[in-house]
């Protein structure tokens, strides 16, 4: 599931939540026991201690520290020291998706902002402004609005049911793997220095395309097209494109780095590339051999920046050590390597 979040709200965490302050006990109150006892700590999902009195609060609710506003969700029945801001539902009902999603968030946005000297309090938590998915009509694409405003001010309803679903697509079973667990010998006083322009047969700028001119999709169909910016993440892809008869449509197996980024990724399926993309290939190229010399490549990533872009002749004249065989790259070496790493298999 991808998070469209230019589409999503603005909410005041008082308009989705009763916020009230935990209750302070002194440490002569209680012994060691077995209700949670929650304090503003930031470790053990709030969980300072366990102890012996009965609680004062349900579970199925939000904590935040009055210091640095961490968030957890607390299932449990527990106490909660005075540095604690609870919060529980008003309007719709909270389960651990609903709340470990509205938690991320709060955490992301809200984190950096407080500590000892600005602490959040009831009142600070009551005006915090959080972004979250909303209900769309779908035929208009229009938000949906409640008249009644039980959510915000102007009647945007949160899409609970997208929140609970996209926390529940997090849980996976486990990837197996049959690689064993162990470390692979390197002896790097084999390894020879190459420059990339002897490594690559052809090293060439992508046509570019505007990402904004073209109808762009964020979910990947069976007959689209990678696109692939100077983006970090998601192996450079910025989205797919539905029409194929563009020009500069590129083939895959190739290695690409963005010239001002200096991002390197591995693309095995034909794409598209924006402004800056660098195309890097060669006949010794599979997923293999390309994601090793990625890693080794992705180490010179710190000497680059926008003021001193990874251009085209600092790419060919950038040199790398790699395993080597009778002074040539050892290609097979390297794909073995990959090949051999926990769920390499699986690659």
């Amino acid at each position: 599931m991808r998070l469209q979040t230019d589409k999503w709200k603005e909410f005041l965490l008082g308009d989705l939540f009763d916020i009230c302050a935990g209750i302070y006990h002194y440490p002569e109150e209680y012994e060691e026991g077995l209700t949670p006892y929650v304090s503003a700590s930031n470790e053990n999902n709030g969980i300072s201690q366990y102890i012996n009195l009965p609680p004062d609060f349900i579970g199925n609710c939000i904590v935040t520290g009055k210091v640095g506003c961490t968030a957890f969700y607390q299932s449990d029945d527990f106490c909660a020291t005075s540095d604690v801001n609870i919060l529980r539902a008003k309007n719709f009902t909270l389960n651990k998706n609903i709340a470990l999603f509205i938690v991320s968030v709060i955490n992301v946005s809200e984190n950096y902002k407080w500590n000892y000297g600005r602490q959040c309090r009831v009142g600070d938590s009551k005006e915090i402004v959080v972004k979250l998915p909303i209900l769309y009509d779908d035929k208009t694409d229009y938000p949906i609005i409640d008249y009644n405003s039980r959510f915000s001010e102007k009647g945007y309803v949160p899409d609970f049911y997208f929140m609970e679903l996209y926390i529940d697509s997090l849980h996976s079973k486990m990837i197996s793997t049959k690689n064993p667990n162990k470390k692979f010998t390197f002896d790097i006083n084999t390894w020879k220095t190459f420059s990339l322009n002897h490594l690559f047969t052809e090293i060439y700028k992508a046509e570019p395309h505007v990402k904004g001119e073209m109808n762009i999709i964020n979910i990947r169909k069976d007959n689209s097209i990678h696109f692939i910016s100077r983006t970090e993440e998601n192996n450079g892809c910025d989205g797919y494109i539905i029409d194929s008869d563009l020009s500069g449509i590129e083939k895959g197996n190739a290695i690409i780095i963005g010239d001002t980024t200096s991002t390197c990724f591995y693309q095995e399926n034909d794409f598209i590339a924006g402004d800056h993309i660098v195309v890097c290939r060669a006949d010794w190229i599979n997923k293999y051999t390309a994601l090793f010399i990625k890693t080794i490549i992705d180490k010179e990533h710190y000497r680059y920046s926008y003021g001193r872009a990874f251009k085209m002749d600092l790419i060919k004249n950038t040199k790398i050590t790699l395993p080597s065989k009778e002074e040539k790259p050892d290609w097979d070496y390297m794909e073995n390597y990959i090949k051999s790493l926990p769920y390499g298999d699986r690659i």
